[in-house]
C-alpha cells in the first residue's frame, strides 16, 4: 500500500484540462497523461499513460455540457485507474451535473443526482471532492467519503476588493436564502430577497422584493450557486434597478451559461457578472461584463490536504476572515 510519500497523480478530464493545468502548477507536480478519443459511433475511449500502481490518483472532471459525454469519460477514467491498481482514486468534480434533479417533485421521474452518485461509486472511486453542490442533501447521496468545498473564500475576497459602499446582497429566490444570508454575513451587508414564481422550467417572473429598503440607492450583489440560462438573474437585475438600485452585480460559483444566457447577460443592467472557472469557458464568447475567478488554488489546497491526510474543513477557517 502507498505511503503517499510520492506526489499525487492528477489526471485531466477533457472538460477541465485548463483548470487541471493550473492545479498542477499550484502543487508543482506534472500533469498526468490521459488520452481520450471519441469513436465514429460516439463511444468514448480512455487510456492512462502513467503507471498508477499503488499511487494516490485524482481525476479532475466537471460534468458540464456535453454532460453525458463528460460524465461517461469520468466513469471510464475511474474504471481505468482502478484496473491499473491505483491505491486510492478521488473524483474531483468542480461542477456536478444532474445536481438539480435531487428530489421527486412530480410522479414517475428519476432521482438523477442520486443515480450519478451511485455510478461514480460503482465505477471505483474511493472518495469525491466536489465544489458548491446545488443542494446540501446531495452529500448524503454518496456511499463513500465526500469533501464538499465552497468557493466562498474566493467570492468574498472578490466582493471585498470591489470596495462597494452601502451594499446589499440579494437572494434571487426564496430557496437560496440560507446561503445568501451566510454570504451577506461574511461581507457584513443586509439581505434582500426576490420573490419569484416559475411558470415553466428555465423561466421565472419576479413577483416582489422583500427588503426593498436595503436596495434603494445602494449597490446590490445578486448571489447564487450557478447561472444557467440567466433568465432568473436578469429579471432580478431589472427589478432591482426599477426599485432604485445603483450598480447591480451578479456573483455565482458555476457559469453554466446554456441557451441564450450570454446574450441575456450582455443586455441586462449588470455592472459585472462574476463566476469561477469551475466550468471551462470560451473566453472569446464572453462579454466584457463577465469575469472569471480562478478556483485552482482552492482545489489544489484541498487535493494536497487529502493526499497528506489533513483536514479539508480547515480551509474555511484559514481563508475566510
Amino acid at each position: 500500500m502507498s505511503t503517499y510519500n510520492d506526489p499525487p497523480v492528477i489526471l485531466p478530464g477533457s472538460a477541465s484540462r485548463s483548470l487541471t493545468m493550473d492545479i498542477c502548477h499550484e502543487l508543482a507536480v506534472p500533469m498526468g497523461d490521459l488520452m481520450v478519443e471519441r469513436f465514429s459511433d460516439a463511444e468514448t475511449f480512455v487510456k492512462i499513460g502513467n503507471n498508477l500502481r499503488g499511487r494516490d490518483v485524482f481525476i479532475v472532471q466537471s460534468t458540464s455540457n456535453p454532460v453525458n459525454e463528460n460524465l461517461m469519460e469520468l466513469l471510464l477514467t475511474i474504471d481505468a485507474a482502478r484496473r491499473a491498481s491505483a491505491d486510492r482514486i478521488t473524483a474531483v468534480i468542480p461542477y456536478y451535473g444532474y445536481a438539480r434533479q435531487d428530489r421527486k417533485s412530480q410522479g414517475r421521474v428519476a432521482l438523477s443526482a442520486k443515480l450519478v452518485a451511485n455510478m461514480i461509486a460503482t465505477a471505483g472511486a474511493d472518495r469525491v471532492l466536489a465544489l458548491n453542490l446545488h443542494s446540501a442533501q446531495i452529500q448524503g447521496f454518496f456511499d463513500l467519503p465526500l469533501d464538499h468545498l465552497e468557493a466562498d473564500p474566493i467570492l468574498v475576497k472578490c466582493i471585498r476588493e470591489l470596495g462597494l459602499k452601502n451594499a446589499c446582497v440579494v437572494s434571487p429566490d426564496v430557496g437560496n436564502v440560507k446561503s445568501s444570508r451566510n454570504f451577506a454575513d461574511m461581507i457584513k451587508t443586509p439581505l434582500a430577497i426576490i420573490d419569484k414564481r416559475r411558470p415553466r422550467p428555465n423561466e421565472s417572473e419576479v413577483m416582489a422584493i422583500i427588503g426593498k429598503v436595503y436596495v434603494e440607492n445602494n449597490d446590490v450583489v445578486i448571489f447564487d450557486d450557478m447561472i444557467d440560462t440567466a433568465g432568473t438573474i436578469c429579471n432580478a437585475a431589472r427589478a432591482l434597478r426599477d426599485a432604485g438600485a445603483r450598480d447591480v452585480y451578479a456573483i455565482a460559483t458555476h457559469g453554466v451559461f446554456s441557451g441564450p444566457a450570454l446574450e441575456r447577460l450582455a443586455e441586462a443592467p449588470f455592472k459585472e457578472v462574476i463566476v469561477t472557472n469551475s466550468i471551462a469557458q470560451d473566453k472569446s464568447a464572453l462579454s466584457g461584463k463577465v469575469r472569471l475567478l480562478n478556483i485552482a488554488p482552492l482545489l489544489a489546497s484541498a487535493i494536497d490536504r487529502i493526499h497528506r491526510h489533513t483536514s479539508v474543513s480547515a480551509l474555511f477557517r484559514d481563508e475566510i476572515g
